[in-house]
Order: C-alpha cells, then structure tokens, then sequence
C-alpha cells in the first residue's frame, strides 16, 4: 500500500498534480490541509477529477465524506483521544456508510491498547523526518503487530526496503513527494522502487 499525504502548504496547480500522481498509479491519497476552511476543502476536491475521489481519505471535515463519495475518513492522534468513550461509535457511523476508517499513532503501546481496529494505521516517525526538522526517527519494529501498519516518516525510494523490512505492511509519503523539486518524477521513483520490492 502507497500512501501520500497532501502537502500541508497550499501549492500552486495542486489539483493538477494531485490528478497527475492518481494518473501514475496512487492508491491512497490523505487529504490533510489544516490552514484550509470547509470551503477551502470542497474548493479543491472540487478541482479533483471525480473518478478518483473513491481513492480520498478526509482528515477534517468528515462530512464532507457523504457529499464527494470519498473512499473515508482518517482521524488523527488527537480527535482520536478527544473522542475518548465515544470513537467506536463515531467509528461505526462512518463505517454503516460504507467508508474506510484509519487513524494516527506514534507509539506502538497506543496501537496495541486501542480498543478500535481500523482498516490500517499510521505509525511514525520511522526515519527522520523529511518534512519536519527535528523529527527524529524511532525505527519502531512492527513485526509483532497484527495490525496492517502504515510506516511514515523519512520515507523515500531508499528507505522503502527498511521500512518493509520493520515490518510494515505499507508506506505513507509526505516530504518525499512534496519537498522535492519534481514532487511527481519522486513519485515515481518510489512508486517503481515499490514494485521491484513489494506487491503495490
């Protein structure tokens, strides 16, 4: 499974790019824009080809979810624990409408107490972070874990081995693609790195 994360930056033409890297092969795109309003949302899923909006996972703004015919909803660390007694059933009323549901953890404690199971979860920082300096990697080892875990952080066509070799079962992208000079050129490196070492 390859993941990416949209740029936390509003980019210029990034509908564009967004439907170039769908065109190339991405299975999943995370929808995370926090300087972005509700509108600001709709705006630019609006701007994304609609054939690939059943491959779009929601950070915020779930609703939206009902409106575009997204593929579902992530909800990150935080939601996640501010929801407290009430995530299974936030969980389950996304879930009777047919969406996928993931979730944020940085710690493999979190993953193995969590009373929800979701489809997979992201587990990070793997490596150090690409995006985010001073981030450092924590190499965590899921090869215990049955959950299907996602690895991010530091991830790029050369840690994409070690990242399976921790045992995750997929990789999520967000500085490897976006702070890059050619984010869709990066993209295909990974993408065809990934299939010479995993099944996409």
């Amino acid at each position: 499974m390859l993941i990416i994360l949209t740029s936390e930056r509003e980019l210029e033409n990034e509908s564009d790019q967004i439907n170039q890297l769908f065109q190339n092969g991405l299975n999943i795109l995370h929808f995370r824009k926090p300087t972005l309003d509700k509108e600001g949302y709709r705006a630019l899923l609006n701007q994304i080809e609609k054939k690939y909006h059943n491959r779009i996972m929601l950070h915020q703004f779930h609703e939206l979810c009902l409106e575009f015919d997204l593929r579902g909803i992530h909800i990150q660390e935080q939601p996640r624990i501010d929801l407290d007694d009430k995530l299974e059933e936030y969980v389950l009323e996304y879930e009777n409408e047919g969406f996928k549901i993931s979730s944020s953890f940085h710690s493999k404690e979190d993953i193995k107490n969590c009373i929800v199971r979701f489809e997979y979860v992201l587990l990070s920082p793997v490596f150090s972070s690409i995006s985010k300096a001073g981030y450092l990697g924590k190499g965590f080892d899921v090869n215990d874990l049955n959950e299907f875990v996602v690895g991010m952080g530091g991830i790029n066509e050369n840690t994409l081995q070690a990242t399976f070799d921790l045992g995750y079962r997929g990789v999520g992208v967000l500085g490897g693609i976006w702070n890059t000079e050619k984010p869709i050129k990066s993209f295909q490196a990974i993408y065809n790195k990934l299939k010479a070492v995993r099944k996409v």
